[in-house]
């Protein structure tokens, strides 16, 4: 007989905790991947920037130099796309990979500062090569959008909200393009300045600015990066074009009686202003002109049109961001009632080409000290400046309306207003001391197109002296010509200048 065998099974032990704590956190790990989206791997990398601006006050000087860092989002190229913000007066930019920390420098490639958008680059080939460029995707509003941000230790924070508008909207520097606006709680980060927005893994907007008291994000949306991008691919880059044009809204039915608007047009808007020798005035716009429509879009009484996308929106947007320099458009207007097409070729004006620059970034304010005085080129960014470095103190009237309104009044020149900030105390300036902020007319009888007379002009003193003649009191001062270069050495010297004038 045989006697059955008998399997005996052993107790299950259990495997203590601390010991399946690595294992379960493999597993957590593993499972947190796999259910990752693209959007949670977005086409990231930091940008580091130290910026020194010029002081427009003291125009011989820097500021204090300071450091920002952001995130920028890559593009084809490879490449790196962020906030012009970002970079403005950068001296040194760097990209450095979220994980891992490491570095290497960048360079702008292309920057707008009107659009408020830089590419990015870097000789490093390897840097960015294995890193999936991000595509472009259109928005609208209800889309829900996500605001992509770095914690420190490389990982991505993902913060979500609903795009809430689309509308035109001025922009840090100059112009006047299309932005979104979203409802978003964005966490504050050191690496915040400039943020990619995406929408299902694709990038719909950058991060222009962010008011946390009410939640509200303003973005530089698809439509703009589009342009910008499509703008930089021959290698050459036009800038966003503008039609030259200024309007007042036709609400009020005095005016559209005065405008002669049939009772049959709803629409359109009254022409108050036309730059000249811009695009609207080579094709015949006139001032007292009525704008019914551009291409196949009619205008309403308030300048709108009625976008694909975006619904009732500025026309700017139709002629700036749908337009490029050097295509055209058809301005369909009312002149004295009756019905006539213009066909305006549409360009970019560069912001040297303006009496009163818009801005100036990257560039060096130019100046010229005579014997104390402090003459230097009117711009708007003076102006900003002026105001920002002294909260107390009032842009100078005049030259605010010189500034606003110079395609009017300078319209057969100066090429630039020539003015004088302020005189540094000297033994020749006695009683001069209080003068500032005026514009120079001539010097020694020569008429002033821009600093680069001032030269010429001092060549030929009167009498032995420099006459220097203003627009307004008190009209005219003098300088000792024999004096004024031994003036000037004493000024370089006490007040630390590097050098006496920067005309490049």
């Amino acid at each position: 007989m045989t006697t059955p065998s008998i399997r005996v099974r052993k107790p299950h032990r259990a495997t203590p905790l601390p010991t399946r704590l690595p294992a379960l956190l493999a597993i957590f790990l593993a499972f947190s991947a796999a259910i990752a989206t693209a959007e949670d791997k977005p086409s990231v990398v930091r940008v580091n920037v130290t910026n020194q601006s010029w002081d427009f006050t003291r125009p011989w000087g820097k500021r204090q130099p300071s450091t920002r860092r952001a995130i920028g989002a890559v593009i084809a190229g490879p490449r790196v796309l962020v906030a012009a913000a970002l970079v403005q007066n950068a001296t040194y930019l760097e990209f450095e990979v979220p994980e891992g920390g490491r570095k290497v420098p960048a360079q702008i490639e292309f920057v707008d500062y009107e659009c408020n958008l830089a590419i990015l680059k870097t000789d490093d080939a390897d840097f960015l090569k294995d890193i999936p460029p991000l595509a472009i995707a259109d928005a609208k509003t209800t889309d829900e959008l996500s605001v992509l941000q770095l914690e420190d230790n490389g990982r991505v924070l993902i913060t979500k909200g609903p795009l809430t508008t689309a509308q035109t909207s001025p922009y840090p520097v100059d112009g006047i393009f299309l932005v979104y606006r979203m409802t978003v709680q964005i966490q504050t980060r050191d690496s915040s300045f400039t943020l990619p927005v995406a929408k299902d893994g694709k990038l719909a907007g950058v991060l222009m600015s962010y008011n946390a008291q009410n939640n509200d994000a303003t973005l530089i949306p698809a439509e703009v990066i589009r342009h910008f991008l499509k703008d930089a691919a021959d290698g050459k880059y036009d800038g966003f074009p503008r039609a030259g044009y200024a309007f007042s809204p036709t609400r009020d039915p005095a005016l559209r009686n005065y405008a002669k608007i049939p009772k049959d047009i709803t629409g359109g808007i009254y022409i108050t202003e036309v730059r000249a020798g811009g695009p609207s005035a080579k094709a015949g716009l006139k001032r007292g002109d009525v704008l019914i429509g551009v291409d196949d879009f009619a205008v309403d009484q308030d300048g709108n049109y009625t976008d694909p996308v975006h619904g009732k929106i500025s026309i700017g947007h139709h002629t700036g961001s749908h337009k490029f320099a050097g295509e055209t458009v058809k301005l369909h207007i009312l002149r004295d009632g009756a019905k006539q097409t213009l066909e305006a070729t549409l360009d970019h004006k560069a912001p040297g080409a303006y009496v009163s620059d818009p801005y100036i970034v990257d560039r060096a304010p130019r100046f010229v000290i005579l014997g104390g005085l402090i003459l230097q080129e009117l711009s708007r960014q003076w102006l900003r400046e002026y105001t920002a470095g002294d909260q107390g103190r009032r842009t100078p009237d005049r030259l605010a309306y010189y500034d606003r309104y110079q395609d009017e009044l300078f319209e057969k020149g100066p090429k630039k207003i020539v003015f004088l900030t302020r005189i540094l105390p000297t033994p020749e300036t006695v009683g001069y001391e209080e003068i500032s902020n005026i514009v120079v007319k001539k010097i020694n009888g020569v008429e002033l197109q821009s600093l680069d007379d001032v030269a010429k002009a001092i060549e030929k003193p009167v009498n032995g002296f420099h006459e220097i003649d203003f627009a307004e009191d008190p009209n005219r001062i003098y300088l000792d010509a024999a004096r004024t270069a031994e003036i000037e050495r004493l000024v370089q010297a006490r007040y630390r200048i590097p050098t006496m004038k920067r005309l490049e």
